[in-house]
């Protein structure tokens, strides 16, 4: 049984037609919801990660009928969609949000004391992980001057797979002097996962965001790696004055022409890393992509940075034999970062 939240606070609203009184999802419900979701892509100017085609890759997948309940079946298309606006006082609350299994939010957090402007909240999930056959979208917005951080609870498992796919679409509009921050915990591929994510942020003037993503190829631990079947996860930025950024991980362990192994990929190395720092304030691209890399020169994985086109930023990517050390580079370039975009420290996220 499909399970719905939402909530408003400070005036706003969060409004959702109420599903029928059996509490399924029809695929009419389906398609009127995509319907709506591609006609907010051409008004507004945003660029919704959901709306996208599919990867032709993934193409095949997409035929596969699912043994046990069909896509878009109650549970299997999980929806968070969360507003941040700047309150009365000046510090950026949680405005309106709602929620579909498997997301879950319980509020926000106030533990950012370097950034008390800030507005935290941690997705959580009830489920074990992203099965065959689900379809999860979140959207989050930072009106006008918002401030906010988001992350998970825990890691997002990527679940073995005998058909279909899974799919998770990310999509952040980030308004005019407004900052986003995403970082997530890692998303752990399971032997044969098909994962297909897509990321969209629509930048306003003189806004930005930080993204991270640890990509771990299976349970390590366990002597397993590797395994997976495919792994695929596009980012674009668009700003006023067009796209920032495009960048595409493809991995099929399997085919020789995406093995990850191979020299110029991860080589031997078995956890990528990404750190997105994006932006349309005044920045020169340079000066950070160099800040990042110097930062980033004694930690324990290889590690360096790059600027973006049209002064938009830069970006970090990281190799490591362990989750933990990826996630210490990229916690380093999300600390400088804030540092240099707001003059303030990355919190402690105090999740354990």
């Amino acid at each position: 049984m499909a399970t719905d939240e939402a909530h408003a606070t400070g005036g706003s609203e969060a409004a959702r037609d109420e599903d029928d009184e059996s509490g399924e999802t029809t695929a009419a419900d389906v398609a009127r919801s995509d319907e709506g979701w591609a006609a907010k892509n051409d008004e507004n100017g945003v660029i919704f990660a959901h709306a996208r085609d599919l990867p032709p890759a993934f193409e095949p997948y997409a035929e596969e009928p699912l043994p046990q309940v069909g896509v878009g079946s109650p549970g299997k298309t999980g929806e968070l969609e969360a507003t941040f606006a700047v309150g009365v006082d000046g510090t950026t609350d949680l405005v309106a949000d709602y929620a579909r299994v498997p997301y879950h939010l319980s509020g926000t957090l106030d533990h950012d004391v370097g950034r008390p402007d800030f507005a935290s909240a941690y997705v959580q999930s009830p489920t074990g992980g992203v099965a065959q056959g689900d379809r999860n979208r979140m959207v989050v917005t930072a009106e006008a001057d918002a401030r906010a951080h988001v992350s998970t609870g825990s890691a997002s498992k990527v679940l073995s797979m005998d058909a279909n796919y899974g799919r998770v679409d990310a999509t952040f509009v980030v308004g005019d002097g407004a900052h986003v921050e995403y970082v997530p915990e890692q998303t752990i591929l399971h032997p044969n996962a098909r994962y297909c994510g897509e990321t969209a942020v629509t930048l306003g003037r003189d806004a930005s965001a930080i993204l991270t993503d640890v990509v771990v190829p299976g349970r390590l631990a366990r002597d397993e790696a590797f395994d997976f079947e495919r792994y695929y996860a596009r980012t674009t930025v668009d700003g006023p004055g067009g796209r920032i950024l495009s960048d595409t991980t493809h991995l099929a362990p399997g085919s020789g022409g995406t093995d990850p192994r191979r020299a110029g990929v991860l080589g031997d190395y078995a956890v990528l890393g990404t750190c997105y720092v994006v932006t349309t304030r005044d920045v020169d691209s340079t000066a950070m992509s160099d800040r990042l890399a110097e930062r980033l020169t004694d930690g324990p994985a290889r590690a360096s940075a790059t600027a973006l086109p049209r002064d938009g930023g830069a970006f970090v990517r990281a190799l490591g034999d362990r989750a933990d050390d990826v996630r210490e580079a990229l916690d380093a370039a999300w600390d400088e970062a804030s540092r240099a975009l707001l003059d303030a420290p990355a919190p402690d996220q105090r999740k354990y």
